[in-house]
């Protein structure tokens, strides 16, 4: 029986306070995008697991052999017809399966296969994820599916190339797949991955334990198959005169795209999304406009979600300057909320940074910053986890101590997990 679903439904609202002082110039605004219904008839999604084995996989051996499980595992759950394909990354990057670069659709004979290949693997060697990322590139190049999603797993620093030549590969994939990034046991760099999951609209994080890859795989697995709509922008109309300031994912993870923006035309930008499915995003953005007289109303922005030249849903960012200051001064709550979650991924950041370098009173006042914002933003997961750095002596005043070093202790998930979000329930503004 033919599927019946409909392609997705994307609707989007605007919270804001649209009042301004006299003389004003700053407009806040968040975007709440929800998308519904789906999958859209023909979507198809190939797939490209890519595995650290560097010499260090070994350093436990239970972190190859788990990664090699979590392969087989996601291969297994591949539905007939995927196109997909395993690679191998160390210094260099080899194809498992299928052979040569390129994909094969999967059945129950590739499927096999591949498990066959992948079982076969051993750790040897050094790390250079770019040199992996440019041979997943090539692969997906050869393959017409919608949506193309990589899987990265590492558990080292990109030692053996430098951070410019990462950089020119992330520069020629982005906008050709998407890549969820990973790490493992203890060598891992949480830059580097957020690097690579922004660059490609993926994700980044850490894992605590090998045993939690087969579970990992077949999430992204699951999630890379739920995306089915490609390559959607956000795309926002300024009035004449305005300066966009910045443009920001802020749920479910910080994402700043200001710098991404495409010119469309002088008062038209699109900032890329990626590939969307069944779910709802947050955008943060601020536009300054020419300040007009107490009374006047204007458009400050048009804001819209297109996909292959179509738009998918708009809302109107407005400016109102009065000369009433409970109005102008009042904040919205959920701007607020999002600033303050920006803030708390910043404070984390550069408070291990000071940390690692030995700077205790900046990394005090960072990490306790950080706690303080925790506590006012309802961002539990990430207290506890700031709980393994910290003593906390007062969350609501950021008060903490820091905890002396233990072996084998891993701040990277913690950094990793910094740029995660809590949402804030929207609700009718006084």
């Amino acid at each position: 029986m033919a599927d019946e679903t409909t392609a997705p439904r994307f609707e989007a609202e605007v919270d804001q306070n649209e009042y301004l002082p006299e003389g004003g110039r700053t407009v806040d605004a968040i975007l709440t995008v929800t998308a519904t219904g789906g999958p859209a008839a023909g979507a198809r999604t190939a797939q490209i697991i890519i595995v650290d084995v560097s010499g260090s996989m070994a350093a436990p051996a239970t972190k190859i052999v788990e990664a090699k499980k979590a392969t087989a595992t996601a291969i297994a759950a591949l539905p007939d017809g995927t196109p997909f394909a395993v690679i191998a990354g160390n210094g260099g990057a080899q194809m498992v399966y299928p052979g040569e670069p390129g994909t094969v659709p999967a059945d129950p004979r590739s499927r096999d296969e591949a498990a066959r290949a992948v079982h076969s693997l051993w750790a040897n060697g050094g790390t250079a994820i770019g040199r992996w990322l440019d041979l997943a590139n090539v692969v997906f190049a050869g393959t017409d599916a919608d949506i193309k999603h990589a899987i990265l797993l590492t558990d080292g620093e990109n030692q053996h190339e430098t951070r410019e030549q990462l950089e020119k590969v992330l520069a020629a994939c982005e906008g050709k797949y998407i890549c969820d990034a990973r790490g493992v046991g203890h060598g891992w760099v949480a830059e580097e991955l957020r690097l690579i999951a922004s660059a490609l609209l993926g994700t980044a994080d850490g894992l605590e334990s090998p045993a939690e890859l087969a579970g990992a795989f077949a999430a992204m697995t699951r999630a890379a198959r739920s995306k089915t709509v490609a390559d959607v922008a956000l795309r926002l109309w300024t009035p004449a005169g305005a300066v966009v300031r910045s443009v920001k994912q802020v749920f479910p993870r910080v994402e700043d795209l200001t710098a991404r923006r495409t010119e469309i035309s002088a008062r038209i930008g699109e900032y890329p999304t990626g590939a969307w499915g069944a779910e709802s995003r947050d955008y943060h953005v601020t536009v300054d406009v020419e300040p007009d007289a107490v009374g006047e109303e204007v458009l400050a922005g048009r804001i819209s979600l297109v996909s292959d030249g179509q738009v998918l849903t708009e809302r109107l960012i407005l400016a109102k300057w009065t000369d009433d200051t409970a109005r102008s001064t009042k904040i919205n709550k959920r701007v607020a909320h999002y600033t303050g979650q920006a803030e708390l991924a910043t404070a984390i950041q550069e408070g291990l940074r000071a940390r690692d370098a030995g700077d205790e009173d900046t990394a005090t006042a960072k990490l306790g910053r950080a706690v303080q914002l925790a506590e006012e933003t309802g961002h539990t997961d990430t207290a506890k986890l700031l709980a393994r750095v910290v003593e906390i002596e007062d969350a609501r005043t950021g008060t903490v101590r820091l905890k002396r070093r233990t072996p084998g202790e891993n701040t990277e998930i913690i950094d990793v997990r910094s740029t995660k979000t809590v949402r804030v329930r929207r609700q009718k503004e006084d």
